[in-house]
């Protein structure tokens, strides 16, 4: 017997001559080429006995799927009508855009759709738009950094605790915030999530367990970013333990690191394989929650959500201690990511790809930019919106354009008047290249209502 394994040693094993031997042969090529073929071969023959046994598994679990109900695959044919949808901000929201979410709302999966006011084209779903599907996810409408969220963290400190203190607090950032790619902390936090059993039963996580170890409480590159700033409290809540005024706060920006892109890169190309669509719609490639790999991405975005929570409490932890002080409450919402919630009285995945969470009486913070307040919400459960309102001011300028139309001198001295020092940062985040975010916000009444504000100070980006 050769080393190389074949189709015709599964189906001399029994396995029938269809797709079943493709998938076996691609999980195998996937995960366990370099172990000995007749290990293989034994355990492939237990799978084909008994594929109800391994439902679930990591490698074999597909196997099984393609024993007991195999997956079908053909071209999707879009709808002729679009579901319904809800546009907020109409005027400030580029046609790309619209005409992204309008091609979504033609999916066979789709239900209700909707567009916040600081919406912009991306790849498949728009940043900004949200969509509700019927037990289906899509990778694409999650966006490739799974679980991007805000986290704001205010401390029992008045506002003038920032006089006299921008060098200290400059030194804070520069030493205990990393950015990009490459930049992990020398000494590294543990965390319980690194004691999960899901990171050694799926084969791609399990490969970049390593990764998300060494990237734990780092952030990433683009528009990214840690900052001191002043919290100014109209409102409180009573766990917040606090009176309405103006306090010291760390602001942070992140997702869920090479752990989260990696995912989406595997289950975006997974999805591609089983639902093959026109080439206008491609990026909206899903998976069936019903199927092993639906269920499987399900599990590793809910973990990359779980990891990206984790990064942003290491980041306050580590400022909080080098400025030796507590923080008194968080808030803290992903903006990219999915959920099982109810849409008109129904189960159904709502994609939020750059929209924040706003169901009745749920916290959330929308930033502004660089030189522009961000905001502490609370959402009304506007049912329109698909209880979501923006994730921040939404771009008006691309960052090539930012890129050849905008110089370091020109953003510095919009960052001098506006008195916010910079650690970082590129001219593609400089703040002329985004929405006015109090028009932003004007256009989202019905969605939320403002409990506070953040006025960045001291800002730390990617270099």
């Amino acid at each position: 017997m050769g080393n190389k394994i074949s189709g015709k040693d599964f189906i001399k094993l029994g396995f029938p001559n269809n797709n079943s031997i493709n998938i076996v042969l691609g999980q195998i090529h996937r995960y366990r080429k370099k172990e000995k073929k007749q290990t293989i071969l034994t355990e492939a023959k237990e799978v084909l006995l008994e594929p109800e046994k391994y439902v679930g598994h990591g490698i074999w679990g597909k196997v099984a799927e393609g024993l007991i109900k195999p997956v079908e695959v053909r071209l999707q044919e879009l709808k002729t009508t679009r579901s319904p949808f809800s546009v907020f901000g109409e005027n400030e929201i580029d046609e790309q855009a619209k005409f992204q979410l309008y091609d979504a709302l033609k999916l066979p999966i789709a239900i209700k759709g909707a567009l916040m006011p600081d919406a912009h084209s991306g790849y498949g779903l728009p940043i900004g738009g949200v969509l509700a599907t019927d037990n289906a996810v899509i990778p694409y409408g999650v966006g490739v950094d799974i679980g991007c969220r805000m986290s704001l963290s205010v401390f029992d400190l008045p506002a003038n605790f920032l006089k006299g203190k921008t060098h200290q607090l400059l030194s804070i950032l520069s030493e205990h915030t990393k950015f990009g790619m490459y930049e992990t902390h020398k000494i590294k936090a543990d965390h319980e999530i690194f004691e999960r059993s899901i990171f050694d039963e799926i084969p791609i996580l399990k490969s970049l367990k390593t990764k998300a170890y060494q990237q734990l409480g780092t952030s990433g590159g683009g528009n990214h970013f840690v900052e001191f700033g002043i919290v100014k409290l109209d409102e409180v809540k009573p766990e917040w333990n606090l009176i309405p005024g103006e306090y010291l706060a760390i602001l942070s920006h992140s997702g869920s690191r090479g752990l989260g892109a990696n995912i989406a890169k595997h289950y975006t190309y997974l999805a591609s394989k089983q639902c093959p669509l026109p080439k206008q719609v491609q990026h909206l490639a899903w998976l069936n929650l019903d199927t092993h790999d639906g269920q499987e991405y399900w599990i590793a975005m809910n973990l990359a959500g779980e990891y990206a929570k984790a990064c942003h409490d290491d980041i306050h932890r580590r400022i909080a201690k080098a400025l030796g002080k507590r923080t008194v409450f968080t808030v803290e919402n992903h903006h990219n990511f999915a959920w099982k919630e109810f849409v008109d009285g129904v189960e159904r995945i709502v994609h939020r790809k750059g929209a924040t969470p706003a169901g009745k009486g749920v916290l959330g913070i929308i930033p502004g930019s660089m030189t522009a307040n961000g905001y502490i919400v609370e959402g009304l459960g506007n049912e329109l919106s698909i209880n979501s309102a923006s994730h921040g001011a939404g771009r008006k300028m691309s960052r090539a354009k930012c890129k050849s139309t905008i110089t370091k001198s020109f953003m510095n001295a919009q960052l001098k008047d506006a008195g916010i020092e910079l650690i970082g940062g590129s001219v593609d985040e400089a703040p002329f290249a985004y929405k006015n975010i109090k028009t932003v916000m004007n256009l989202q009444t019905e969605l939320v209502k403002v409990l506070g504000t953040f006025t960045p100070k001291i800002v730390r980006m990617d270099k």
